[in-house]
């Protein structure tokens, strides 16, 4: 008889929380919601969901092989460029941390070519892996602002 009435307690006060806030505040209330759901550090997947939404924009045209939100791990598997179909492409991204900042990231990339035909591992240019992080941070960053201003 105890637990019905400490949860019927509970829920009466849940009610009258979001009136709090809301009263005489002009929406303040309301832009403070929306400031902390957009906040740098959005964490209900383990890593920070603003590069882990844009690392999976940046790379949906790749197949991916693993996506572990929790771990902040994507894999993706190999990827030719139809424009291109002698060289192939695989990347790891890994997001490092809950908050959203340039060294929370790290982007590792593998490329083969084919010679006499089998794939031959081949160098990647440093400037494609930069590349690529700079346009996952930018994204983040774009989706961010869109969540503090939408």
């Amino acid at each position: 008889m105890r637990r019905p009435l400490t949860a019927a307690l509970a829920l009466s006060l849940l009610a009258t929380l979001p009136a709090c806030g809301v009263l005489g505040s002009g929406g303040k209330a309301k832009d403070r919601a929306k400031a902390d759901l957009a906040a740098s550090r959005v964490t209900t997947i383990g890593v920070n969901a603003y590069l882990w939404r844009a690392t999976l924009d940046t790379l949906s045209f790749m197949p991916l092989v693993q996506a572990d939100s929790n771990g902040g791990v994507i894999v993706t598997d190999w990827y030719s460029n139809p424009n291109n179909p002698s060289e192939r492409m695989k990347l790891t991204v890994s997001v490092l941390d809950q908050d959203l900042r340039a060294d929370a990231l790290r982007v590792a990339a593998s490329r083969q070519v084919a010679q006499n035909g089998n794939w031959v591992d081949a160098p990647v240019q440093a400037a494609t892996v930069q590349k690529l992080e700079e346009i996952i941070l930018t994204k983040a960053r774009d989706l961010r602002r869109a969540a503090i201003t939408g």
